[in-house]
């Protein structure tokens, strides 16, 4: 914990200025964490209707969807018109000043409007340029439009994915773009860390499509060790048995027996100690080859009583266990509370909302989830007064040419001229 908890404690990120031109989830993932931790991150949109993840609703508050608001938390909106010269000289005088630049838009899109890396390095050889893409700036498939789905099949993630009778099932959420959000924080933490010890920036490439692989690890290892394709297992684990999810009486609920002690004290406890030395069942291995025979005793076994009663019974000798909780179960649970994973953020257009708070507990610099998600351009007028030294009458001008866009009264695109 701080050692004055009446004085703020600083941010880990103090002083880390983020130009961020990512949309949709991957990029705006990365910098919604990168501002909990106290990067001032600006987030530049088209004046035409902004980040595309506005749009993505039900539910919305007025025109802007939950979505956005939980992954723009924190940051400050400015809008420029990329289409104007004088809009993208904003933007290269912005870029000069900043310590990261961030963006998710097909590759080679930055070049072409003369925002790339090797042309702003030349200006501020001190910045940390980080693109995600769906296959990566090089390469056959480098020009093919990307979105999660699409990514989780060529990864191979979805051929894993699914019933053991074969359904392939996407992931519950967006795991590809989190993915290479999360690597994209990696990248440029690695970059910023790499640049205090040489005085340069440098370029940070993140593609979902490798995100994922390396996020696959322990199963293409299992692949290429062993030479045989996977498939789906449901809720099964390839090279762990038991470790799956089970129908109580009234519910389901998981569990997993990772090791030999485990194995036992879970024989035990089910009143079932004659199967921990079955000659079907004694090793992991054994296991594993006889999954299905195993998993249909376990199956009649648990049908028996609720799921409270086997996770009490369970959690008393230490089984990894969990009933299948639904979001309203974990947005109320004590211990998500406790780590402060559903915090209330106060918005003049949304009122008071909760979001997800961050995963990461620093005890001397911690996270701070504060300000809501800024209206389209909201901070516009601001950040160029802040940051490039403009004076009022500059901005106006700006302003009333279109090139740049000031928040309007409520915040949503379409009252902008």
């Amino acid at each position: 914990m701080p050692d004055n908890p009446a004085t703020p404690p600083l941010a880990a990120l103090q002083g880390i200025r983020v130009l961020d031109f990512s949309h949709a989830l991957a990029g705006p993932y990365c910098t919604l964490l990168l501002a909990d931790f106290g990067a001032e991150v600006y987030k530049l949109e088209s004046p035409s209707g902004g980040d595309m993840g506005r749009g993505w609703g039900p539910p919305f508050a007025g025109t802007d969807s939950s979505f956005f608001f939980g992954l723009n938390r924190g940051k400050r909106g400015i809008s420029i018109d990329l289409k104007r010269p004088e809009g993208l000289e904003l933007c290269r005088r912005l870029i000069d000043r900043m310590d990261v630049l961030i963006e998710n838009f097909r590759p080679g899109t930055m070049d072409r409007l003369g925002l790339g890396y090797a042309a702003v390095a030349l200006r501020n050889p001190r910045l940390v340029y980080c693109s995600i893409s769906g296959y990566g700036q090089a390469g056959p498939s480098r020009d093919e439009a990307a979105m999660d789905l699409i990514v989780e099949c060529s990864s191979g993630f979805l051929s894993i994915t699914g019933t053991e009778d074969g359904e392939q099932v996407r992931s519950g959420y967006a795991v590809a773009d989190i993915n290479a959000g999360l690597f994209s924080v990696i990248g440029i933490l690695m970059a910023l860390r790499a640049r205090e010890q040489t005085g340069r920036g440098q370029y940070v490439d993140v593609s979902m499509l490798d995100s994922m692989i390396s996020a696959m690890s322990s199963n293409y290892m299992s692949f290429l060790g062993s030479g045989k394709i996977p498939a789906p297992l449901g809720s099964g684990f390839p090279t762990v048995v038991p470790y799956r999810v089970f129908q109580a009486k009234d519910r389901a609920f998981s569990i997993a027996v990772g090791s030999p002690k485990l194995w036992s004290a879970f024989c035990q406890v089910i009143g079932r100690q004659d199967l921990e030395c079955h000659p079907d069942y004694s090793t992991n291995a054994r296991r594993v080859d006889n999954r299905h025979a195993l998993e249909a005793i376990l199956a009649a076994i648990f049908l028996q009583q609720d799921a409270a009663h086997w996770v009490a019974l369970l959690h008393s000798v230490g089984i990894p266990c969990s009933p299948v909780r639904n979001f309203l179960e974990v947005s109320q649970d004590p211990q998500a509370a406790l780590r402060g994973m559903f915090p209330v953020v106060e918005c003049p257009k949304a009122g008071a909302h909760r979001v997800t708070g961050p995963p990461v507990k620093l005890s001397a610099t911690p996270a701070r989830v504060s300000e809501p998600a800024p209206g389209l351009g909201e901070h516009s007028a601001a950040v160029l007064a802040e940051v490039l030294g403009l004076s009022q009458g500059e901005i106006e001008a700006l302003a009333a040419s279109h090139i740049i866009w000031p928040a309007c009264p409520d915040g949503s695109p379409e009252a902008h001229p």
